[in-house]
C-alpha cells in the first residue's frame, strides 16, 4: 500500500511518457525535413509552394516545428510530468490550427491532409488527459 507523502515516478515506464515523446520527435524530423527540402515538408503539410521565393516561409516553419519538438525533451528527461503537461497541451493549438490553414486554403476535399492535422490533435488530446490523469 502506497504512503499519501509517496510520490509517482513518471518517466520511461508510463505510456504518456512515449506517447509525448514520439509527437516530440516526430515534429523535430517535421522540421528538419522543412528545412532541408521546404518543397517535401510544404507538400506534406498540405500546402505546396509555389515558387522558390517562398522557400524561407518553408524553412521558418521548420524552425519553428523543431522548437517544438527540442521545448519538450528536457521536461521529458526530467521527468516534470506536470510542465510537460502543461507545455504538450498548449502545444495543441498548432495541429488545430494547421487543420484549419489547409481547410480554408484546400476545401473540404483535402481529406488526406485534415486527417493528418486533425488526428494529431485527437492524439494530442488523449496524450494530454494522461498526462494530467494523476
Amino acid at each position: 500500500m502506497k504512503k499519501t507523502n509517496e510520490t509517482q515516478q513518471w518517466g520511461i515506464r508510463s505510456v504518456s511518457f512515449w506517447m509525448t515523446l514520439l509527437i516530440a520527435l516526430g515534429i523535430i524530423f517535421i522540421g528538419a525535413r522543412f528545412i532541408i527540402s521546404p518543397n517535401a515538408g510544404a507538400t506534406g503539410f498540405g500546402i505546396p509552394l509555389t515558387s522558390n521565393s517562398d522557400l524561407p516561409f518553408g524553412r521558418i516553419k521548420g524552425i519553428r516545428d523543431i522548437f517544438s519538438g527540442v521545448v519538450l525533451l528536457p521536461l521529458l528527461m526530467l521527468r516534470m510530468r506536470k510542465a510537460t503537461a502543461w507545455v504538450f497541451t498548449s502545444a495543441m493549438i498548432v495541429p488545430a490550427t494547421d487543420f484549419l490553414i489547409v481547410l480554408s486554403t484546400n476545401g473540404s476535399s483535402d481529406l488526406t491532409h485534415l486527417l493528418i492535422h486533425g488526428l494529431t490533435v485527437v492524439y494530442m488530446a488523449v496524450t494530454s488527459f494522461l498526462l494530467f490523469k494523476s
